[in-house]
């Protein structure tokens, strides 16, 4: 089984923009919670939901296809590997979605400049 790559953290409640450490910053320089990486997090959000569901339903497919109640014809050992198989795809499925979206994410800046609060000349 695969374990989940980390997913985008959404913006906290107390957390804040950078902020201007060196002389040579600019003061003025606005930021906003980058929009791509909020985009990066909806996805991942909509995808997970999406994924449990059907994993729980290929589990309980496996498990009643497992069950002796359920087959009573040697055949029912193939339909039992098939599942085990999709559940297999599945999970592999996951893994790469999950992790093109975490690795989106970490090369996606949380903040950005913005040209609000910018220095500009009066007209």
């Amino acid at each position: 089984m695969y374990v989940d790559p980390p997913a985008p953290r959404p913006r906290g409640r107390d957390e804040v923009p950078p902020v201007a450490t060196g002389p040579l910053d600019d003061p003025q320089r606005a930021w906003e919670f980058n929009p791509d990486y909020q985009r990066l997090i909806v996805a991942w959000n909509t995808v997970i939901p999406q994924l449990e569901t059907l994993t729980s339903a290929l589990d309980k497919a496996y498990d009643l296809a497992r069950s002796p109640q359920t087959w009573d014809a040697p055949v029912g050992k193939r339909y039992v590997e098939d599942i085990r198989e999709w559940r297999t795809r599945l999970a592999v499925y996951r893994h790469s979605v999950l992790t093109a979206i975490s690795d989106e994410a970490a090369d996606t800046p949380r903040w950005i400049p913005t040209a609000a609060n910018a220095p500009h000349a009066f007209q």
